[in-house]
């Protein structure tokens, strides 16, 4: 299959700037947050591209995007995987967290940074600080890096939008079909297809997104419920990437929680798993924890959600099932012959409970164990 038109050039910018990595005086990373979502990836590439383009072949500088994730972590951003293919970029050519030692390039006196898609740096990179030279963000204005020799923070939709605003400044040919696509799916997705009732387009979003329809002659409805439709689609995952997918874990006391929002129902997760019960147990032990929980929500046809209790300990497990059961979560146990002791599965009559709001109930509990 041809590549989009342009797109070539990103692909080879992407190669030529991992081969400088190790042999360049200076290296620029322009970097996304710690979520790496498809706002923060797209963004993070096309902002090195359009750097490296303003520099041309003078300087000693290369010019490099990280993504802010280890590489194994990139498939789980299954909307991000789907646009990155349809705009053309070679996923090989992408440069991952675990693949770059930042804290060496600053100690040699090499790194400077970009931020995209964030204004402040996360805790455990704020030794990084002192090599922040740019920031190009949507986000609330934190108030730091003020002598950044770039500073834009400005509470559009997306930061794909201020990226491509740079790009277009510099004429069309900076945007071809490929990486024009690339820029307009992440805009899209970011603000639900420019739907005033979501509340996050700007007026600048929907002039950029005009201006990318024509450089990319997609049909602006089909892309977004194509990503839409990838963002959940979760057939390429197994259990351990279901889990991490969107994962949070803290410890209450001596107990350790980890909660996941899994997205299919618990049914079709039984016959893509046939060894769910071996499969949690794994994952809670690598994590040392002693209670798994996952959030199962889908809508087919309508919005349901179900719980899946994963605790090998049989005290702690029946203390916390009762619990539950007698909660308002409006619980009603779900057989399934596949299961082990340690796990419970359950429909969910109340959908109101997501994890945000599970998660102070979970913690009530255990701090009243003592």
């Amino acid at each position: 299959m041809a590549l989009p038109a342009g797109i070539s050039k990103v692909n080879q910018f992407l190669s030529s700037s991992r081969a400088a990595l190790g042999s360049a005086k200076n290296v620029q990373c322009v970097m996304g947050n710690e979520a790496a979502d498809l706002d923060s990836m797209a963004s993070s590439v096309m902002y090195a591209y359009f750097n490296a383009q303003n520099a041309g072949t003078a300087g000693d500088t290369v010019f490099v995007p990280v993504i802010n994730v280890p590489r194994e972590d990139f498939k789980l951003r299954t909307e991000a995987v789907y646009l990155f293919k349809e705009a053309g970029i070679d996923i090989g050519l992408l440069l991952f967290m675990d693949e770059v030692d930042l804290g060496a390039l600053k100690a040699k006196g090499r790194l400077m940074l970009t931020l995209v898609d964030h204004n402040k740096l996360a805790s455990f990179q704020e030794q990084l600080a002192g090599c922040v030279v740019e920031i190009i963000d949507h986000h609330k204005d934190e108030g730091l890096f003020t002598g950044a020799s770039t500073r834009i923070i400005e509470p559009v939709g997306s930061a794909a939008t201020l990226v491509a605003e740079a790009l277009l400044a510099k004429g069309n040919q900076r945007l071809e079909q490929g990486s024009a696509t690339l820029l307009l799916g992440t805009i899209l997705l970011d603000t639900v297809n420019l739907d005033p009732e979501a509340k996050r387009a700007t007026p600048k979003d929907q002039q950029v997104v005009e201006q990318l329809l024509k450089s990319t002659g997609a049909d602006r409805k089909g892309l977004f419920d194509m990503l839409q439709k990838e963002k959940f689609n979760v057939s390429a995952l197994d259990t351990s990437d279901l889990l991490r997918k969107d994962y949070k874990e803290w410890k209450v006391g001596k107990i350790q929680v980890g909660i996941s929002s899994v997205l299919l129902p618990i049914a079709d997760w039984l016959v893509k798993d046939t060894k769910l019960s071996s499969s949690l147990d794994k994952y809670a032990k690598a994590r040392k924890l002693d209670v798994l929980i996952a959030m199962n929500a889908y809508t087919e046809p309508q919005f349901t959600r179900e719980l899946v209790v994963f605790c090998p300990d049989a005290s702690l497990r029946g203390k916390l099932l009762s619990f539950l059961s007698g909660s308002d979560l409006g619980l009603a146990p779900m057989a399934a012959s596949t299961v082990d002791k340690a796990t419970a599965l359950f429909a969910q009559a109340n959908q109101s409970y997501s994890r945000k709001k599970l998660q102070p109930l979970i913690d009530g509990f255990f701090g009243n164990l003592g």
